[in-house]
């Protein structure tokens, strides 16, 4: 069984990625997040259009705040970002990984015309780039 060496995001990125709406309350964002091991979620409409992205960082201190004021966590469309660093299916795998050096986000949403197709990690890449050594 000779897997194909990946090439593009698309050989690589989660198809099936989990991701929130504005709508979404930031207390069953950061449950999902936990849940899915994930340092972050693109925010879509309902459309699956990515409208921001939101992470761990920008949630947990909105979360401990809740507590300790014992009042409700706030929604995700109050924290999100909605300046978003994407990448598309097609991209090569190299080109990606000189983007994603630096202090850039650990994870992409993958994005073919304004739809949400998917996420890739640095992980993702990672893997992809000892595997096209490796060949």
């Amino acid at each position: 069984m000779n897997k194909k060496t990946p090439d593009t995001v698309r050989d690589v990125m989660s198809r099936d990625c989990y991701r929130v709406t504005g709508q979404t309350s930031i207390t069953n964002l950061a449950q999902g997040l936990a849940l899915h091991r994930l340092p972050g979620a693109p925010v879509v409409d309902a459309s699956d259009r990515l409208i921001g992205f939101i992470s761990e960082q920008d949630v947990m201190g909105r979360v401990l705040d809740s507590i300790y004021h014992d009042d409700e966590a706030p929604l995700v469309r109050e924290l999100m970002r909605q300046d978003v660093l994407t990448t598309t299916p097609n991209k090569s795998i190299t080109d990606l990984a000189q983007e994603m050096l630096g202090a850039k986000p650990k994870i992409y949403p993958v994005v073919e015309q304004q739809r949400l197709v998917g996420i890739v990690t640095r992980r993702d890449i990672l893997m992809a780039l000892l595997t096209i050594r490796r060949h």
